[in-house]
């Protein structure tokens, strides 16, 4: 079936081909890929890391980002030599040959995003819950109809709010580092501590927090979903990737630097909410401010999940392998409604009846698996097609054969704990 067919629908009454609207600009794109990075998870994930690591926390996501930056840089070069939506199944069909494989991999990204958006929605919805006796049934789809009518009417309107909050978010997090500034006077005492007391056990806890904090930059492969609806995608695509895991990577490191050299950082990392403590207590002031942004978060990563869901769902019937239903693209608002709905539904319906905590695990056990995957495809692609013209930005084969590599460690790590914890 030719592409034009499995458009079918996707034209408006005059007979023009109705399209994704490329609209999105390399300044939008980033505060897309930030959004989606930077979600609620650090505003708790800080407290965990210090907990498991202690001096060495600001270092676990420092050596975590170099890990997502190899996965990072094979999805850079892969959204230039393929900028389509469902770009994680169109990369796997071209790497691998295989079209089952390519759409189990587009579904499980569905699933992954679907999931961990349904979470993201039920942690909301019992946050406000504690602030108004609303029930769930009430709260979830409102909400999650609300995000879905956003998402439809149109990308630019809906990655323009998606910007909004993630500035919002990044404020918040830019509001914890300078009201805990006085931590940075500490930095050469720290340094110091940590060359004096090295040690090889030091590594194996600089790994394991390093496996902790990679699931704080998860969320930049979401960005090449949107690929078909960004100008001049093949030179902004893989510099909004980039820029995405430096801003994402400074944040991180300097939110846990200030976290940690605080006075309290014991303290902090029992908590479930450090950032709020931290406010708290170099402010001597509510932690309310930090909690309401940490509320706009968790709305901002539902919101792009949704998007990033619905995309791929398109993507696959342009493929030929969804219904066609799915592929169509309203004249007017040049989204896919029926593939946004879809997702809408399915992330109401998740949140509402389902036991998340373990799902939501597994999600991130999915993406791992997926950029094994994308970086093995990557490694064919570029070994096969070696004739051809050279893409507009290009890594070295070392790249992705590290980036697959270090997928499959974290994998096994994720199953060797579900093993210990009986899961």
């Amino acid at each position: 079936m030719s592409d034009a067919a499995r458009g079918t629908d996707r034209r408006a009454r005059d007979g023009a081909p109705v399209q994704l609207r490329r609209t999105l600009s390399e300044s939008q794109l980033v505060l897309y890929g930030v959004g989606v990075t930077v979600g609620a998870g650090i505003y708790v994930l800080t407290g965990t890391v210090i907990e498991t690591t202690g001096a060495l926390a600001p270092l676990s996501f420092l050596v975590s980002a170099i890990l997502a930056g190899l996965t990072a840089l094979s999805f850079s070069e892969l959204s230039v030599r393929h900028p389509r939506a469902a770009g994680e199944a169109l990369y796997v069909r071209r790497g691998l040959g295989s079209a089952w494989l390519a759409l189990t991999v587009g579904l499980a990204v569905v699933v992954s995003g679907t999931i961990s958006s349904a979470a993201i929605v039920r942690g909301f919805s019992g946050y406000l819950r504690v602030m108004l006796d609303i029930p769930d049934v009430v709260v979830i789809p409102a909400v999650v109809l609300l995000l879905t009518l956003l998402a439809i009417w149109g990308i630019r309107q809906a990655v323009t709010m998606a910007a909004v909050l993630t500035v919002i978010e990044v404020g918040g997090l830019l509001l914890i580092i300078w009201v805990a500034r006085d931590g940075f006077l500490e930095l050469d005492a720290w340094a110091s501590s940590l060359v004096i007391s090295a040690s090889p056990a030091d590594l194996v806890l600089l790994g394991s927090g390093a496996v902790l904090a990679f699931f704080a930059f998860i969320g930049f492969e979401d960005m090449v979903n949107v690929a078909e609806e960004v100008r001049d995608v093949h030179r902004v695509m893989p510099r909004a990737i980039i820029v995405t895991l430096l801003v994402t990577t400074v944040l991180y490191v300097c939110v846990t630097l200030v976290a940690l050299l605080a006075p309290g950082a014991a303290d902090l990392a029992l908590s479930e909410a450090p950032l709020a403590d931290l406010y708290a207590r170099s402010t001597g002031s509510s932690p309310l401010p930090i909690v309401l942004i940490g509320t706009v978060a968790i709305i901002n990563g539902a919101l792009i999940q949704i998007i990033m869901g619905s995309r791929v769902i398109y993507g696959l019937a342009e493929q030929g392998d969804l219904p066609e239903v799915f592929g169509r693209v309203h004249p007017r608002t040049r989204t896919p409604i029926h593939a946004t709905v879809l997702v809408g539904a399915v992330v109401a319906a998740g949140a509402v009846l389902l036991p998340l905590e373990l799902l939501a695990r597994l999600a991130s056990l999915i993406v791992l698996s997926v950029f094994v995957l994308v970086n093995i495809s990557l490694v064919r692609i570029k070994r096969r097609d070696t004739d051809g013209p050279k893409p507009d930005f290009e890594v070295p084969v070392a790249i992705p054969v590290a980036g697959a590599v270090t997928s499959l460690v974290l994998v096994v790590f994720q199953l060797v704990s579900f093993a210990r914890a009986g899961l």
